[in-house]
């Protein structure tokens, strides 16, 4: 009989979005100054901006590439992207989760593109990344979410392309290394590694795209929202803090926070070496289980943020787990997607702590045993 462990985690927040705010985070580490102030005021531009420049600096993103803010999360971004700049070149679209099938949908029965090719791959696995054209648009998440798969690295996009890439890095940002000088167009949110509060996504365009837009017109009408470019030429104040709506200074704040605490760490390899650190917990303790495993198949693809795990026994194991565990107060939201195959997903970011995850291990035996009988 698997005992109840003594030890718990000092948070239980392993959610992968919104996802564990920084260590040490309070209301109080907040400048509330720019709270009942407009977004336009000069004050709420310079907000703005040090998120743009702290951004910058933390992700390590070259000077060739623009960072924006853009309204509705990563999807905003991503749909931005796709609006914008599909359309002009045949595309192959990545999907091995569901995330990137949402971008097949919108490409296909959205934007209705005439020349569009779907390379899939199931739950666990990769599509095949060689057999992308170089000569095409490719869009593709760089690290899925829903099944802890990630590509390993940006070596099977050609430096030559012709095409864009459009990169969905969401719950990649700030975890996983990002070569910018293969991707063209880069989104992510708040709420992942950072433990930022959602509603705002952040659209990182490199000189091919910019040159994208301001030479392309999609043969589609665009939402407000989504227009980048105003009488052909980029409009440039997006890219230094002037939103197209009207953002929450309260998330800009929270935000500017999660930033400079990445920097107080050390910025970018810290933040790396942290979600290392919390992944090889969970992988070590299912290298040492008979009844779990990885669901990324290939340990090169395994994600460091979004670890997914499939369990011994059928469905009713994991949804059973997820119960006792929120009840013990010891994991909040650690249940997978309702579209990927029954198991656990433990978010593993920078914002959690080594120690928390090392605590929830004894704890996953014990719900196991009791959720198997």
């Amino acid at each position: 009989m698997t005992m109840k462990p003594a030890a718990r985690p000092a948070s239980a927040h392993f959610s992968s979005g919104p996802c564990a705010k920084f260590p040490g985070w309070s209301p109080n580490k907040l400048k509330l100054d720019s709270l009942g102030r407009s977004h336009r005021s000069s004050l709420g531009k310079a907000r703005l901006k040090r998120a743009i420049e702290l951004t910058r600096a933390v992700l390590e993103v070259p000077a060739s590439h623009l960072i924006g803010i853009v309204p509705a999360s990563d999807t905003g971004a991503v749909e931005m992207a796709m609006w914008t700049m599909l359309g002009e070149r045949p595309v192959d679209m990545l999907a091995w989760e569901s995330f990137g099938e949402g971008w097949v949908t919108d490409a296909a029965k959205q934007l209705k593109l005439k020349d569009l090719r779907v390379l899939t791959a199931p739950y666990g696995a990769l599509p095949d990344l060689a057999a992308v054209n170089p000569a095409h648009d490719v869009v593709f998440t760089w690290n899925g979410t829903t099944s802890g798969v990630r590509v390993p690295d940006a070596s099977w996009i050609a430096a030559n392309r012709g095409g864009l890439t459009i990169c969905d890095a969401t719950s990649a940002a700030f975890a996983q290394p990002l070569d910018f000088a293969r991707l063209d167009v880069v989104t992510f949110s708040w709420q992942k590694v950072l433990g930022g509060v959602g509603a705002h996504g952040v659209l990182i365009l490199g000189p091919r795209a910019v040159e994208r837009l301001e030479s392309y017109r999609p043969p589609w009408p665009l939402p407000k929202i989504f227009r980048l470019t105003s009488g052909g030429k980029l409009i440039a104040g997006i890219f230094e803090g002037e939103t197209i709506n009207t953002p929450s200074m309260l998330c800009v704040e929270d935000y500017i926070a999660a930033l400079e605490w990445a920097q107080s760490l050390g910025g970018l390899k810290a933040l790396m070496a942290r979600a290392d650190a919390n992944a090889a917990v969970v992988q070590r303790w299912i290298d040492a289980r008979d009844f779990a495993a990885n669901l990324a198949k290939h340990p090169a693809t395994r994600s460091n943020t979004s670890v997914c795990l499939t369990l011994e026994g059928d469905a009713a194991v994991p949804k059973s787990m997820v119960k006792l565990l929120e009840a013990e107060a010891v994991a909040f939201d650690i249940g997978s997607y309702r579209d990927a195959p029954p198991g656990l997903r433990i978010w593993c970011g920078a914002s959690v702590e080594t120690s928390d995850v090392e605590a929830l291990m004894p704890w996953l035996d014990w719900a196991y045993a009791q959720a198997r009988g």
